[in-house]
C-alpha cells in the first residue's frame, strides 16, 4: 500500500507541472500574441501574409509558437497592446511612440535592408498637375491615410508644414482615407489634387496593378524615416523577452530558413532584424511631427471631417 501510495502521490504532483509546462507562454497550447497594423489597404489577409513567413521561420528556430492577427486600424493595436491583448505587435514609426508613451510597448527590432533602418514617404499629385513644388499646393486639397500613421499622416503635414504651408488655413480640403492606398486611389480618381503615402506603398500598390506609375508623380520627398519597428509588451517574462531577441536576431542566419522568409514592410524581402537599434532611432519622429499637438492634431481631423471623411 505504501508504494501504491507513493506512485499516486508522485503522479498527481507530476500533472500540474506538465500541464504548466505544456501551458507556458510561447508554447504551442499557448502561442504567443502578435498584432500587426493594416498596412497597404487594411486587407487582414495581405498584411498577414507579410509577416507569417517570418513568424513560422522563428518557430522552426527557436520553438517558440505565434498567433498573427491583423488588427482593424492603427487605434485598435495600440488599445490591444495597452489593454493586454496582445504580446507583440507590428507598428508605424509614430504609432510604435504613442503605444510606447503609454507605456504599452518596448522596442524588439527594426527591419535592415541594405544596412539601413529607414524608409520615405511622399507627397504625389497627378501626372498632369500643374503644381511643381510644395508651394503650388495652397488651396489644394489632400488625402491622408490613418491619423496615426507617420508616413501617411504625420510626415506629409511636416512637408507642408516645413514649406510654410500650413495645412488648416491654406489647404482647402483634407481627406483621411484610412490608408496609403486609398488616398493614391483618390488622388488617381480626381477626389484631391495631392495624396500622403509611403513610397514602400506606393511602389506594392503599382506592382499588385492597382495603380499605373504614370498616372502619378511625386511632387516631395520626406527626410528618412524609421522603419516601421516590432515591439513587445513590456509585462513580458524576462525570460521570454530574451529568447524573442535571441531568435528574431539570428533567424536570417539559420541556414534552414529561406532568405525570402525574412520579410517587413510592404513583404519585402529584408537582409535581418536588428535588436540593438536604439530608441534615440524614434527621436527624430518625435521631433519632426512635435508640431501635431493634441489640439491640433484634433483640429485637423475637424478639417478632414467638415470635407467628408471618407
Amino acid at each position: 500500500m505504501r508504494i501504491l501510495s507513493f506512485l499516486i502521490l508522485a503522479i498527481l504532483s507530476f500533472l500540474p507541472t506538465s500541464r504548466a509546462v505544456a501551458q507556458a507562454i510561447g508554447s504551442a497550447e499557448r502561442p504567443l500574441r502578435v498584432m500587426l497594423i493594416p498596412a497597404d489597404g487594411g486587407t487582414e489577409d495581405g498584411t498577414k501574409a507579410d509577416f507569417l513567413p517570418l513568424f513560422n521561420a522563428i518557430t522552426r528556430t527557436s520553438g517558440l509558437h505565434f498567433e498573427v492577427k491583423t488588427g482593424q486600424s492603427y487605434s485598435s493595436v495600440i488599445e490591444g497592446m495597452c489593454a493586454g491583448l496582445a504580446d507583440i505587435a507590428w507598428f508605424g514609426p509614430a504609432s510604435y511612440i504613442e503605444a510606447r508613451d503609454r507605456d504599452c510597448a518596448q522596442l524588439l527590432a527594426v527591419e535592415e535592408r541594405d544596412g539601413s533602418s529607414t524608409y520615405y514617404a511622399g507627397l504625389f499629385v497627378s501626372a498632369n498637375s500643374d503644381a511643381k513644388s510644395l508651394e503650388d499646393l495652397k488651396g489644394a486639397s489632400l488625402a491622408l491615410g490613418s491619423s496615426h500613421s507617420a508616413s501617411s499622416f504625420a510626415y506629409p503635414l511636416a512637408m507642408l508644414v516645413e514649406a510654410g504651408i500650413d495645412p488648416l488655413k491654406d489647404i482647402s480640403a483634407i481627406r483621411i482615407t484610412g490608408s496609403h492606398t486609398n488616398s493614391l486611389l483618390a488622388l488617381r480618381n480626381d477626389l484631391v489634387d495631392a495624396a500622403g503615402a509611403s513610397f514602400i506603398s506606393f511602389e506594392r500598390a503599382v506592382n499588385q496593378g492597382d495603380l499605373n506609375a504614370a498616372d502619378f508623380r511625386l511632387l516631395a520627398k520626406s527626410d528618412p524615416i524609421p522603419n516601421p519597428p516590432i515591439a513587445m509588451r513590456p509585462g513580458l517574462p524576462s525570460n521570454i523577452k530574451a529568447s524573442l531577441k535571441a531568435a528574431m536576431s539570428t533567424v536570417h542566419e539559420d541556414p534552414d530558413v529561406r532568405p525570402e522568409s525574412i520579410r517587413g514592410y510592404g513583404g519585402k524581402q529584408v537582409d535581418r532584424y536588428n535588436t540593438e537599434a536604439p530608441e534615440a532611432l524614434f527621436d527624430k519622429v518625435v521631433s519632426t511631427t512635435a508640431f501635431l499637438r493634441d489640439d491640433y492634431q484634433a483640429a485637423i481631423l475637424r478639417k478632414a471631417d467638415a470635407s467628408q471623411r471618407f
